[in-house]
């Protein structure tokens, strides 16, 4: 049995679901342009940068979730997919992912974007585990806080560890594991796999491949 690990933003998509959320709710009007546009641009920039502070991020990226229904809410998030994610789920990601499933790999989207807006994406692509930063609810209404531990940085081998121990597995349970990552701030996880896997990697994550004989690959 093995396991087949993916970053999504930037990985499997060509573009980032969690700073185009809150540009598609800035074009619908839901959120206003210039109290939010320069705050989710400079957020996206510390994250690249591999700067950002992820609690600070989250009170901004979780609160607009509070404001509004559910029901409201998933309607939004249908016009979403269509609008902003499908166009950026590239055939070579697609690709991919199938051929660890035919394979019989088990598949893990693992991401720090929280779950409102990565598990219909996951769904998608055919990956029925889904590790991602897990908003709060109550009475199934989001509270716009976050539950738990953000899967971000070393916070993705806390929670992948965790989602392990929950299906009785260990890192030994698994004869290969792989994880496909383009940004810097998935080294943590990145060297903790057997098989370690730039995808169209930031400056910093390819200088890192190149020195340690890491696959690169591009799946634009």
């Amino acid at each position: 049995m093995n396991l087949a690990l993916f970053d999504l933003d930037n990985t499997l998509l060509s573009g980032d679901s969690d700073f185009e959320w809150s540009q598609f709710l800035i074009e619908q009007g839901v959120l206003d342009r210039e109290l939010f546009e320069a705050k989710n641009l400079a957020f996206y920039e510390q994250y690249k940068a591999g700067t950002l502070d992820i609690h600070a991020f989250l009170d901004f990226q979780l609160k607009p979730l509070s404001r509004h229904k559910r029901e409201e809410l998933d309607r939004w998030h249908e016009d979403f997919m269509r609008i902003k994610v499908r166009p950026m789920m590239s055939n070579e990601g697609k690709k991919l992912v199938a051929s660890h499933r035919a394979a019989g790999d088990i598949c893990v989207i693992i991401t720090a974007t929280n779950s409102f807006v990565t598990a219909p994406i996951a769904h998608e692509y055919g990956v029925e585990f889904l590790i991602a930063t897990e908003p709060e609810h109550k009475n199934g209404e989001f509270t716009g806080l976050v539950h738990g531990v953000p899967s971000f940085r070393e916070g993705k081998i806390t929670r992948l560890e965790a989602w392990m121990e929950h299906h009785d597995w260990t890192w030994g349970s698994f004869g290969d594991s792989t994880f496909y990552s383009d940004s810097l701030n998935d080294l943590p996880l990145l060297t903790l796999v057997k098989n370690p896997v730039a995808v169209d990697p930031d400056d910093t994550l390819r200088a890192h491949a190149e020195e340690h004989g890491w696959r690169i690959i591009s799946l634009r």
